[in-house]
């Protein structure tokens, strides 16, 4: 009699098994499709969205990455909500379920959502572009990329570098490259016997040949310090951020060369790239014209 009872049981519970199988399984199925797809055509159209945006000129290049993101998850949130319906559930009792947990997730996620701050308020207020040279929490690269979370650089030495917004946004930053002109000071030693007009005006003369100076602010020297046996000559020219480095090199190089011409009373025993201090007024030399 037991038997029987147990045998009535299973087959009830079999019928059950089955009676939801029949119900919910084509649900979950599609739900799942829906899923898979729609996270497919996410990842295509933001990939396409971003190709079609890379031909477009007049599209800031800072917003085609976070375009591209937005239109992909604003494609997941719909997917999810599409197959939740397939499930029969409610979304719009959901979506007040969703709104005190996503609560709960933003307290636990708060640096997170710093990201996603800093990031709009990086694009609003642009203190960087794509490829430009910045400095920025001891950290240095050329820009490649402004996400909603991270923006991506990329060293002088070829290596990836990747920082949160939120990093950047709370440093103070450097922009390399942003301003038009860049003041380059070279300090050159001379003996204490050398002719200081001559050795200015051959500092001149070196720094007017050399392509990518500018002629507006001319090239300036200066006598520095003057120290018993040593003169230190200052020479200030401005150039562009993208030639200050390999104008550095043409000035050094001619300096020494042009320099060690003249004879043994000009032969500089330091040649040598300079910031002036905070409070030095060589700073203010030539700079009103760069306004």
């Amino acid at each position: 009699m037991s038997n029987d009872v147990t045998l009535q049981h299973l087959t009830h519970m079999a019928d059950v098994i089955w009676q939801w199988a029949e119900t919910f399984m084509p649900r979950v199925l599609a739900s799942l499709a829906v899923l898979v797809v729609g996270f497919i055509v996410a990842s295509w159209i933001e990939r396409a969205l971003r190709r079609l945006l890379g031909g477009v000129g007049h599209v800031d290049p800072m917003l085609k990455p976070i375009l591209g993101a937005a239109v992909r998850y604003a494609i997941v949130i719909l997917t999810v909500i599409v197959a939740l319906s397939q499930l029969g559930i409610q979304t719009a009792s959901l979506l007040a379920v969703v709104g005190a947990a996503g609560l709960a997730v933003g307290l636990a996620l708060q640096g997170t959502l710093s990201n996603i701050a800093a990031g709009i308020m990086l694009l609003w207020l642009r203190p960087f572009r794509i490829g430009d040279y910045i400095e920025v929490g001891g950290q240095s690269g050329t820009v490649e990329e402004i996400g909603l979370f991270n923006c991506r650089l990329r060293t002088f030495d070829g290596l990836f570098l990747f920082m949160p917004n939120s990093a950047i946004w709370n440093t103070p930053l450097k922009n390399d490259t942003r301003n038009g002109g860049r003041l380059l000071n070279v300090d050159v030693n001379l003996p204490a016997t050398a002719d200081l007009e001559r050795a200015r005006k051959t500092l001149i003369e070196v720094a007017t040949k050399v392509p990518g100076v500018m002629s507006a602010p001319a090239p300036q020297t200066f006598l520095a310090s003057l120290a018993g046996d040593a003169l230190v000559l200052s020479l200030m020219v401005w150039t562009t951020a993208y030639d200050i480095g390999k104008v550095e090199r043409a000035i050094v190089e001619g300096i020494r060369r042009a320099l060690d011409a003249l004879g043994d009373d000009f032969k500089p025993t330091q040649i040598v790239r300079t910031v002036p201090p905070d409070n030095d007024p060589s700073r203010f030399l030539g700079s009103d014209s760069m306004h």
